[in-house]
């Protein structure tokens, strides 16, 4: 049996979304990885098999786990063949499997530059692999890939890893249905996070659209696996897996769901088609029914006293009108403060120069990724 980098050294990496990536390691922490360094988009870590499998089942703010393969020195792309071609990849997927394989390549420190030709060449060395051994090629499939590797070149090196997740974790499986420019659930994760939350006070979302930061505090508070709904991993393919270890893992995670106290997450919108959307969404979950939604504008709520305010509200993309969209900003602002004493809001806006017309005074501020958007995270109190 081969020994491949993973194995040798345990190290793994995690892909953070931007701007997240302090708390992705501090989650790493909390779940029982060691030797954490954050780096660009991410964080090294190591972990045992049992950590490593817990990390993908239960982690919010973590988009991906890669397991490195194979690290080499790779001045071109024949080099790149050459190499991988030598891995034996048949002892990560057979022939009745699809795969699929994403490239990053630092080109300002690495003589290759093109990203989809190096992706190329490492599909070209997995066929023909296949194909010298086994008579036939799998096939590739970049929508529903059974297996996903990934190629990060960096200073003339290569790194050619399985991704342990499989699919990005932000798919967690209750968002059914979602409106326009839904916030990420790793993102909606962050926000609850930063908002130190832990259920002393009602929640409430009173834009909540199709329920993502709802459902997020459910998971939080409930101890709901982030993968609870989700039926794979990436990480079953790896050449070690331990079905019986993985099982294990999952079930002490899932025995410490709890029940949602009455009346602790709420949340309500203006559109009757989007709370529809969100009832759906969140009674995937355990206890989601349990979440109190209603359809009002938010000018119609009496009160958000002693509350933890969490939102996401439209910024151009369901409202067209910079003028009504100012006017959105100053109304909710002055709602806030007249409703919501003694409370403390966060803000996540996909336009932060909105924000200007949120007039409260802040207790901090910081710039979120979510998805390809540079938005900004703020948090208010109201005295």
């Amino acid at each position: 049996m081969t020994y491949f980098e993973y194995q040798k050294k345990q190290r793994f990496f995690a892909q953070i979304a931007g701007n997240s990536e302090k708390i992705g390691a501090q989650e790493l922490q909390e779940i029982g990885a060691n030797d954490i360094e954050i780096g660009y988009r991410g964080a090294y870590f190591n972990a045992d098999q049992a950590t490593l499998y817990k990390i993908n089942y239960t982690s919010r703010i973590i988009t991906r786990v890669l397991a490195p393969i194979d690290i080499f020195s790779c001045p071109n792309t024949d080099v790149l063949y050459d190499k991988a071609i030598q891995i034996p990849w048949e002892e990560f997927f057979g022939l009745d499997q699809t795969f699929a394989i994403y490239a990053n390549i630092n080109i300002k420190s690495s003589q290759i530059y093109h990203s989809k030709y190096a992706s190329l060449k490492l599909k070209d060395a997995i066929v023909d692999r296949f194909r010298d051994r086994k008579g036939k090629r799998p096939n590739v499939d970049t929508n529903r890939p059974d297996v996903v590797f990934n190629l990060y070149i960096q200073n003339d090196e290569a790194t050619i890893s399985l991704d342990t997740s499989g699919e990005s974790l932000h798919k967690r499986g209750y968002r059914l249905d979602s409106g326009e420019a839904p916030i990420q659930e790793t993102v909606a994760a962050a926000i609850l996070r930063l908002s130190e939350w832990q259920g002393e006070n009602t929640i409430y979302d009173p834009m909540c659209g199709s329920g993502t930061l709802l459902c997020e505090a459910l998971m939080k508070y409930c101890r709901i696996p982030a993968g609870y709904l989700r039926g794979n991993y990436g990480f079953k393919n790896l050449p070690d897996f331990d079905k019986d270890l993985w099982q294990k893992v999952k079930n002490s995670c899932d025995a410490k769901i709890r029940k949602l106290e009455p009346g602790l997450i709420k949340g309500s919108d203006i559109s009757s088609e989007m709370i529809k959307i969100a009832r759906r969404n969140c009674a995937r979950l355990p206890y989601g029914d349990s979440i109190i939604l209603s359809v009002k504008p938010f000018q119609k709520i009496k009160s958000l006293q002693d509350m933890t305010i969490v939102v996401n509200p439209p910024f151009g993309v369901r409202m067209s009108k910079k003028e009504l969209l100012k006017k959105l900003y100053t109304e909710f602002s002055k709602g806030l403060k007249a409703k919501a004493q003694k409370s403390k809001v966060l803000i996540y806006c996909g336009k932060p120069e909105l924000l200007d017309y949120i007039w409260m005074r802040e207790d901090w501020k910081r710039d979120m990724v979510n998805g390809g958007l540079e938005g900004k995270l703020v948090q208010y109190r109201v005295y």
